[in-house]
């Protein structure tokens, strides 16, 4: 029997309790970014993942090409269901998993891998909190290698499909609604001006930044605690619905994660964030 989720969020040592429970499937979605603002690049960390280890059993899940559109005009557009339920089933994920997603930065990569899992009807997973920083502070075990076997793909796996997809994507059109006014929506910034370039087009009118910084405890990689967050998303844990972006859409899904962990259950993800908005002329605020 799988373990059972009770959050959005699950501790290392829940984890470790866990780890090698039937149907627990734990993803390593690590991503490793260079450069800033419209020069940034990215590449998948399988190399990492297999040279400075993983957690004990974690299959490396691939943002960058498998649960993303390679071939999109910006970088990490969301997959359609059916590249999903191909990469989720070629890591044995059946629809009776429990998947825990963590990543060996401050939590951006997992918590856009969680995104996507939920946005196509997938609630059995969950992000680990504080990440594989955290896990190897900790000293737990680690496994340096790639897995021996690929993971045994079951009846159930070649099954897999994804739910119908839930509205937790905002796209241009729905930023401009909320721009402009005809659709309110408290705009958030998930990420520093600075990694945006010493010089960058504006970011979206009326947004307030809330950036990672302020969202992860420093020396913990683990989000705040509610009462923290709760302070810290204050300016717009009020409105109704709320749009979350950042440079492509992967530190917007921690903002977005912790909004859920505070129960605002009206939140979207800009997919493609500024990516995609800095592709055209701005409109007028």
């Amino acid at each position: 029997m799988a373990p059972v989720l009770t959050s959005p969020l699950v501790s290392t040592q829940w984890l470790a309790d866990h780890l090698g429970a039937d149907e627990l499937v734990v993803l390593d979605a690590s991503v490793h970014a260079a450069g800033t603002g419209r020069g940034m690049t990215w590449q998948s960390a399988r190399d990492t993942y297999e040279r400075h280890g993983h957690v004990p059993g974690a299959r490396f899940a691939d943002l960058v090409q498998d649960f993303s559109t390679p071939d999109a005009d910006v970088p990490f557009t969301r997959p359609c269901a059916e590249r999903f339920e191909q990469a989720a089933r070629a890591l044995g994920i059946t629809n009776t998993s429990t998947v825990v997603v963590y990543d060996d930065s401050v939590g951006e990569w997992s918590a856009r891998l969680w995104w996507i899992f939920r946005s196509f009807g997938f609630d059995d997973v969950a992000v680990l909190d504080g990440g594989f920083v955290k896990w190897r502070d900790e000293g737990r075990p680690v496994r340096v290698g790639a897995l021996t076997s690929a993971p045994a793909v079951h009846v159930e796996a070649a099954a897999f499909l994804a739910g119908e997809e839930r509205p937790l994507w905002a796209d241009r059109a729905r930023v401009e609604r909320a721009v402009d006014g005809s659709e309110p929506a408290a705009l958030v910034l998930a990420v520093d001006e600075t990694v945006l370039g010493a010089t960058h087009p504006d970011v979206v009118p009326g947004t307030t930044p809330i950036p990672l910084r302020r969202v992860v405890d420093q020396d913990s990689n683990a989000l705040l605690r509610p009462a923290a967050l709760a302070d810290v998303f204050a300016p717009v844990l009020d409105s109704e619905q709320i749009v979350t972006y950042c440079g492509v859409g992967s530190a917007a899904c921690v903002d977005a994660l912790a909004l859920t962990v505070l129960g605002h259950d009206r939140v979207q993800v800009y997919d493609g964030s500024l990516a995609d908005w800095w592709r055209r002329e701005p409109i007028a605020s």
